[in-house]
């Protein structure tokens, strides 16, 4: 790379790894999937492809007259897209539960600021670590303190024989409740619904008056 030296491709290596790692070390820390070593191997790869999109062509012969095209973001764009396999692949759900999402949204970040530490916008990329590490540390705990926390619970509704669970899950639904699993058994002529969600304790009561109203329900509820 003619217009870097080694030093300063091993400093702006250097910076996209220590800041990919200070985010991967706050996922490590909460024991998710991409920890440490995933988040600045994903920011070093960034800087790296960012570096080789602007800076490495500069000894080739370009032009338009002969149809030899440049572009120096081509490569450096694909990092975007590129990145969404390995966020996806972060992501796992668990019956009606979605895991991951933060954990894919700070992979995404990270990649922007290898980025950023590639082509030498370090202040950028400083600031949006310190803004990322913010949002999952005290960000996190404040709206855990000020947000209405939900507690998992356990719902057996008994429903006439041929009922579907529509009504159970428009009862949660209304209710706020996010459902991580339904299962169904059926027993002569009722059928039992069984639903692990998680719900807001002031909320329960309403769900068993809701579902109480419906006329195939012929009985609802929560168990430990």
């Amino acid at each position: 790379m003619p217009e870097l030296s080694w030093l300063e491709v091993a400093l702006r290596l250097a910076i996209a790894a220590g800041l990919g790692g200070a985010v991967g070390l706050e996922r490590q820390l909460r024991e998710r999937g991409a920890g440490l070593r995933t988040h600045m191997l994903v920011a070093v790869g960034a800087a790296l492809f960012t570096m080789v999109s602007a800076y490495a062509w500069t000894d080739w012969r370009f032009s338009n007259a002969e149809g030899l095209v440049f572009d120096p973001t081509r490569i450096a764009a694909q990092i975007v897209s590129g990145i969404g396999f390995l966020g996806a692949g972060a992501i796992i759900r668990q019956g009606f539960s979605v895991r991951g999402l933060t954990t894919a949204a700070t992979l995404w970040v990270v990649a922007a600021i290898g980025m950023a530490a590639g082509v030498g916008y370090y202040a950028g990329a400083v600031a949006t670590t310190a803004i990322v590490i913010v949002a999952l540390g005290p960000l996190g705990i404040l709206s855990r303190r000020l947000l209405p926390r939900s507690e998992r619970a356990r719902l057996l509704v008994t429903l006439r024989a041929g009922a579907t669970a529509g009504s159970v899950l428009d009862a949660l639904d209304r209710s706020g409740a996010h459902v991580r699993s339904l299962e169904f058994e059926d027993d002569g002529d009722r059928r039992r619904v069984v639903a692990e969600v998680a719900i807001e304790p002031r909320a329960s009561t309403s769900v068993i008056a809701i579902l109480m109203g419906d006329e195939e329900v012929l009985g609802a509820e929560w168990t430990e």
